[in-house]
């Protein structure tokens, strides 16, 4: 049996952890259902003021994943979410490569309708990636992601929990004036949602760094291979470096690629599908779709809650509301579940691959934050341009933008403060009282001067 959080949610196996909290499924005794229960590790102020902020994050829409609810018990606190257990992006480009254009536009029309809602709140999520985009299992069927990890997420007007002088969220997704030490903003959101659906068309990581130098050197380039013309306007708009120059809303955008879907090429008939299964592992023994099926289906005594989530390590997620099916075999870490029923839906032969394999996929819990330098000057990448010929909407303009190979480093970390470009202060002058304040008082001092005159004069 597991271990009883603060008499309501019983904590059964660690499917993810971040820097800040580790990720268990959760059976919750009051709803009778399984649960993403996030437990805060660290208790220092800092953290504790990040936890509160997001748990008191409530976004009603169906592709947000935002807290539930939240229980504490003596030091320790958590929250729940639903739980969804399709695992993120990273895992379906892991298992597919470079996904269809058309699956990508559903997928990019669901995102930037969440986040359309999430901006209605005023709020800036600031780590939109794609280990932070879940997938809800539907097979072959329609797709369906939710937004999540609000860990790092403000609302506009709210105070900083970070110097000046320094940035917070996943390097490779920063918009550029975050780098700057731009004050949060919504457009930031926009650019790191091109810069994933990017990722998606081409089964890499773009190189984000060589693509605001190329926007800046030449213009918007044309697009890259793989990503149809249509399309790719649409995103050149989200990766504008310029915020005044991008898309100012995510309905704004959604709009744009609704009109540029109309312009895609149908799919090919023997095009594979993209299946989303279930990658979270069989329940562990004790544990049914019912929920514990111990000696009348009473839970083990409370006991800390601490040592249990220092255990939490694997993916980063959390998934969809009610019971899970329990997959074939035990999900092991850094590698992908074994499935009897999935066949490979891009085969390569020994003729076609190609001559150096990329780099392993990194899993959820791999794709998170780490320490990035100040930025410095480096050379200016080259782009050599694209056959013509192979251009299925025409000429292609003359410097399109080809992607850096991706250079994935041994261990990442969870989303950190990371410092941005100092910048010289500007000495603030505060305003003083208005003059409808300030005229009273001094007639008021001019009274009290005549006054205290006119009794000295008496004496």
């Amino acid at each position: 049996m597991g271990e009883v959080f603060a008499g309501r949610y019983e904590l059964v196996d660690p499917i993810g952890r971040g820097g800040a909290g580790a990720v268990w499924r959760a059976w919750d005794h009051r709803r009778r259902r399984y649960v993403a229960a996030k437990v805060l590790l660290q208790s220092d102020a800092h953290t504790l003021l990040r936890f509160v902020r997001e748990q008191a994050l409530r976004i009603d829409h169906p592709h947000v994943l935002a807290p539930a609810s939240w229980a504490a018990d003596d030091d320790k606190v958590l929250f729940t979410m639903d739980l969804v257990a399709g695992g993120s992006l990273a895992h379906v480009i892991g298992d597919y490569g470079p996904l269809p254009p058309r699956f990508v536009c559903v997928l990019l029309d669901q995102l930037l309708s969440g986040l359309a809602t999430v901006h209605a709140e005023g709020v800036v999520h600031r780590d939109i990636k794609p280990a932070n985009i879940l997938m809800d299992v539907t097979g072959t069927g329609r797709p369906h992601l939710r937004l999540s990890d609000f860990g790092i997420s403000m609302r506009k007007g709210e105070p900083r929990l970070t110097e000046t002088n320094y940035v917070v969220g996943t390097p490779g997704y920063f918009a550029p004036e975050q780098l700057l030490g731009a004050e949060p903003d919504f457009t930031a959101d926009l650019f790191a949602v091109g810069l994933v659906a990017l990722y998606l068309l081409q089964g890499r990581k773009p190189d984000s760094r060589a693509l605001v130098e190329h926007f800046l050197t030449h213009g918007t380039p044309g697009a890259p291979e793989g990503v149809p013309e249509p399309l790719w306007q649409v995103l050149a708009g989200l990766l504008q470096p310029d915020p005044q120059a991008r898309f100012r809303t995510a309905t704004g955008a959604r709009k744009a690629l609704t009109a540029a879907v109309d312009m895609l090429p149908e799919p090919r008939p023997d095009e594979d599908r993209v299946e989303i299964f279930d990658q979270l592992g069989p329940l562990p023994s004790g544990f049914g779709p019912q929920g514990p099926t111990g000696p009348a289906g009473t839970a083990a005594p409370t006991g800390p809650a601490g040592d249990a989530a220092t255990a939490a390590q694997g993916a980063s997620t959390a998934a969809a509301p009610g019971g899970v099916t329990p997959a074939a075999t035990p999900v092991p870490p850094q590698q992908q579940p074994p499935q009897p029923h999935y066949q490979p839906q891009h085969p390569v032969s020994p003729a076609t691959a190609p001559a150096t394999a990329p780099a392993p996929l990194p899993g959820p819990s791999e794709t998170g934050s780490f320490h990035l330098p100040p930025p410095v000057g480096h050379p200016t990448p080259s782009f050599d341009p694209a056959p013509t010929s192979t251009a299925p909407y025409g000429q292609a303009p003359t410097h399109p933008y080809t992607a850096r190979p991706l250079q994935v480093p041994a261990q990442h970390a969870a989303p950190v403060t990371v410092p941005a470009a100092p910048s010289s202060p500007v000495p603030v002058r505060r305003p003083g009282p208005p003059p409808k304040v300030t005229i009273p008082v001094l007639l008021l001092a001019l009274v009290c001067f005549a006054v205290g005159f006119w009794a000295l004069a008496q004496t």
